[in-house]
Order: structure tokens, then C-alpha cells, then sequence
């Protein structure tokens, strides 16, 4: 049977998403069209901002200088973390040759691309983390140039975004954010194209990036984030409540739900929610409180197999257990972006300076695709090479399988390599 809904979620209003789609696309066209000057035009239109668009070097290097010596040893901690993590999974990538048959040679080779956008978010979070996620693990996979973009405030973009960003190790700093930050990246107006656009970004900014996909490629199009808590007897009501409202602080548009299989559970953290939400401070409060009465779900499970099964269903952006038997709940679940393993962790880790990606798929993509990874800066590329001693089985079963496809073209293309194996008759014969 179904899980049973202890508290449903009600829904947002209708979203305009055909408005926002207009939007941009019109947007992108007048950019293609006018470049530059349509960049600096929606610049100042939609952000505000009049300064130089390319952020000088020095005042990106001298960032660290301006933040108190805690935040600054906090992002480099969380930098490490990323770093390391990242270049480990670059580890794990191999190229790599086969003979497949005598004289039949093939392998695969793992290059980067040549150039990467980062967009950081900047409007009513100042996102550091992202700076770090972004460009730190572009960096990890031997991409040669970054370029990373943010909203410009009043005095342009906050000086931990810019540490973030040296640290991480960005080529260029552009003072931009929205549609036009997002086409500046792609069309390459303040350095080389780049060849993927990374990182979150709001409705416009996923919506910019879906549509310049193909000649560019993106990490995905990100939706609202969203958050599920598995949870059983041995959970604490009140952390799970805590972790709920932290994750609804994203904005009212961001679901979370807890699946358990204990009703006193579920009773006590439904109990607890408003007193809970009612620690953020404003605006935080007001996002989260929306989003917990729009959104929020508490499902009562059977078992814990329901609780699992539930899961991979909602296949949620970050999926925390907070129950017994933690490897039992590894094992066994397969549909999330990132996976957080009992009650000492916390999403806000794996947000922040964990290490593994924060840059994750949402609204049930996380059932086909994972999150940012050194994967999405690299292509495997495949090569292959044949000597005489292969040709005649390889030209034979190719011009084969082409004319029964009906492409004449290609078996002929087969064939003038068989002809290359015969022997030229001598002069006199034949």
C-alpha cells in the first residue's frame, strides 16, 4: 500500500514558465544581435550596475585581504575539501587501449574542455560555496581556462564570492549575473566561448542555459532544490525538524519531506515545525515557513523497504537517513543527487565545504543523472586503428551490414581496403 500523507502539500500557484521562456529567448536574440552593448545595456536595466564589466585582477587577488580571518580559513578549508575530492574522481577516470581482434586496435582518451563558465548566484544569498564548486572542480579536471560570472551588488561582487573564486582559481571575474551573465559566457564577449556552462542560478538563468544548449554545453537545468529526511524510532523529532526548516530556507518554491515508518515521529516533528521555522530570521523565515505550508509532505511508511521505495520515487535532490542500519540504506537506495548517511550529518555540509558537489539535479532527475563532477568538464573520446591483419573479417562484415542497410557508400569504402590487400597483377598475366 501507498505511503499514507500525514501533512499534504497544497502547491504553489501556477508558474508563468512560458513568460520566463519568452523572456529569454527574446533576451538571447537581442544579445546575438548587439552583443556587448545589449550585455551592458540589461546590466545596468536589470542589475544596476554602470562599472566595468571585467573585474581587475588585483582587486579579485586582493579579495582575501578584506574578510575576517574566520571566514577566510573557513573557505579555504572547504576549498580543500572540494579540491580533494574532486581530483579523486578525476583519478578514477582512465583512458585506456584494447586489441579487440589481432591488428584491431582501440581505446579511449579523457580530454577537457578548453574552456568553462561559472555562474554564481549573488541575490539574496551571497552563494560562496557555489564559486568553489563551480570553478574548483573545472579546475580538478585539467579544464585551461574558466570564466566565472556573479550579480554585481552596489560595489560590485562581494569580496568572499571573489576569494572564492581566486582561490578556486577563475581566469577571469565578470560583473554579471541573470541572461546576460549567461550569454556573455557562451558567446565569449570578455574572453574565449566557453565550451559548458556550470551552476545554479534562478528561473531565467536555467532557462538561458537550456536554450543555448547544443552549440554549448550545460552541467543541467536546474529547478528549485528540494530535500527528503528518512527517518525512524531512533531519529530526534526535533533535528529532523531543524534539518527540514534548513533546507526550506532555499525559498518558498523548495519542497522537503520526511518519509518514516513511525507515527510518533511523524506526529512529534509536525508538532514542532512552527515553533522551529520561527528561529530563522527574516526574510529566511518568511521563504521557509511558504515553502514548509506549500510544499512540505510527511508520508507514514510501513517499512522501511516503503520508506526506501518512496524515496526513489520522489528521486530528491538530497536525500538524508537519519535511521538505523546505515549501510543497509546505502546499499539499497538509487535515486538521489547526493547521499547524507545518518543523524551526524547535515545537508548544509554537503551545501557548503563537505566536499562532493552541491551543484545537483532536481525535480526527479536524479533518477537518470548525477550531480556536478569532474564528468561534465571531460569528454572520453574514442580512437581506433587497424593493420592488414585485421581488414579482411572488419571490411567483410562492414560492407556487409552497409548494403543491407542500404548505404552503398560506405561498403564501397569497405571494400577499397579489401582491394588494398590483393596483389597487383604482374605485367604479362591475367
Amino acid at each position: 500500500m501507498p505511503p499514507r500523507l500525514l501533512k499534504s502539500a497544497p502547491g504553489l500557484p501556477p508558474q508563468t514558465s512560458r513568460d520566463t521562456a519568452d523572456t529569454v529567448q527574446i533576451m538571447l536574440a537581442r544579445i546575438a544581435a548587439e552583443g556587448e552593448v545589449a550585455v551592458r545595456d540589461y546590466a545596468r536595466t536589470l542589475d544596476g550596475w554602470q562599472g566595468d564589466i571585467m573585474v581587475d585582477p588585483e582587486h579579485v587577488a586582493s579579495a582575501g585581504a578584506r574578510l575576517p580571518q574566520d571566514l577566510r580559513d573557513a573557505i579555504d578549508y572547504a576549498h580543500a575539501n572540494i579540491r580533494a575530492f574532486a581530483l579523486t574522481q578525476r583519478a578514477s577516470l582512465s583512458e585506456f587501449e584494447i586489441e579487440l581482434r589481432p591488428g584491431l586496435f582501440a581505446g579511449q582518451r579523457v580530454l577537457p574542455v578548453a574552456c568553462a563558465g561559472a555562474y554564481v548566484p549573488g541575490g539574496r544569498y551571497a552563494h560562496i560555496a557555489s564559486a568553489l564548486m563551480t570553478i574548483t572542480t573545472a579546475r580538478a579536471a585539467g579544464v585551461r581556462h574558466v570564466i566565472a560570472c556573479s550579480p554585481p551588488r552596489a560595489d560590485g561582487i562581494p569580496a568572499a564570492i571573489l576569494y572564492a573564486m581566486h582561490l578556486a582559481g577563475a581566469d577571469t571575474v565578470l560583473n554579471l549575473g541573470g541572461v546576460q551573465g549567461i550569454a556573455a559566457l557562451a558567446q565569449g564577449f570578455y574572453g574565449p566561448p566557453a565550451d559548458i556552462l556550470t551552476g545554479p542560478g534562478n528561473a531565467f538563468v536555467a532557462e538561458a542555459k537550456r536554450q543555448l544548449f547544443g552549440p554549448t554545453g550545460i552541467d543541467m537545468v536546474a529547478g528549485p532544490t528540494d530535500s527528503m529526511i528518512l527517518a525512524d524510532a531512533t531519529a530526534d523529532p526535533a533535528l529532523v525538524a531543524l534539518d527540514l526548516a534548513g533546507q526550506a530556507e532555499h525559498g518558498a518554491n523548495s519542497p522537503v519531506w520526511l518519509a518514516t515508518d513511525h507515527a510518533p515521529l511523524a506526529e512529534s516533528v509536525a508538532r514542532l515545525m512552527p515553533a522551529t521555522l520561527a528561529r530563522l530570521p527574516k526574510p529566511n523565515r518568511t521563504a521557509a515557513t511558504d515553502a514548509w505550508a506549500s510544499l512540505g509532505e510527511i508520508l507514514l511508511c510501513a517499512t522501511r523497504e516503503e520508506m526506501a521505495q518512496t524515496a526513489d520515487l520522489y528521486a530528491p535532490e538530497h536525500l538524508h537517513v537519519q535511521a538505523a542500519d546505515l549501510d543497509w540504506w546505502r546499499n539499497r537506495l538509487s535515486a538521489y543527487g547526493s547521499l547524507f548517511l545518518g543523524a551526524g550529518t547535515t545537508v548544509a555540509f554537503g551545501d557548503k565545504a563537505a566536499g562532493p558537489n552541491h551543484v545537483l539535479p532536481t525535480g526527479r532527475a536524479a533518477r537518470y543523472t548525477g550531480g556536478l563532477s569532474v564528468h561534465k568538464f571531460v569528454k572520453t573520446v574514442t580512437w581506433q586503428s587497424v593493420a592488414d591483419e585485421a581488414l579482411p573479417d572488419l571490411a567483410r562484415a562492414t560492407a556487409v551490414i552497409s548494403r543491407a542497410e542500404g548505404m552503398e557508400g560506405h561498403a564501397l569504402t569497405a571494400d577499397a581496403r579489401l582491394d588494398r590487400l590483393r596483389p597487383l597483377p604482374r605485367a604479362g598475366t591475367g
